[in-house]
């Protein structure tokens, strides 16, 4: 595995397209995200998310920015991924599996020009814990 593509997989007991639901929808996205930086979906986002959709939202990483987001793999119930400015892409894998879906999040930075400043500011990390964490959260939002 690369230090710029970092992966995590959970076995949540829900059906794919539930979960997949959910990530379509980036007006849950402060409600799954796990890291703490997604505060709210911007206005004028639209409902469901699609290849070649934007979306924006209002974000917290030290300080409050806000980010557009562009859909870039479209898979209905089965993947789903978007990136923003600095290239690097968020992707969702849904695999049904005996008990549920075997989700898989991705943070992929490999394509970034600027991917060695990700690295030495812990990104690849982080990231990882906040992987865990929504991964844990979206787990919580289906099976409560």
């Amino acid at each position: 595995m690369s230090a710029y593509l970092v992966s995590e997989s959970r076995v949540i007991s829900a059906d794919a397209q539930a979960l997949f639901d959910i990530v379509a929808d980036p007006a849950r996205h402060p409600e799954m995200d796990g890291s703490g930086s997604v505060q709210a979906a911007r206005e004028g986002n639209p409902k469901r998310l699609s290849l070649g959709a934007q979306f924006g939202m209002d974000m917290h990483l030290g300080a409050s920015y806000k980010i557009m987001n562009t859909v870039v793999e479209f898979d209905e119930g089965r993947r789903i991924a978007w990136r923003h400015f600095n290239g690097h892409v968020w992707r969702y894998r849904f695999e049904p599996v005996d008990g549920g879906t075997k989700v898989t999040e991705e943070w992929d930075a490999r394509r970034v020009w600027n991917r060695i400043l990700l690295r030495l500011s812990g990104f690849p990390k982080r990231n990882r814990a906040g992987i865990v964490a929504t991964l844990a959260k979206l787990d919580e939002l289906t099976t409560a």
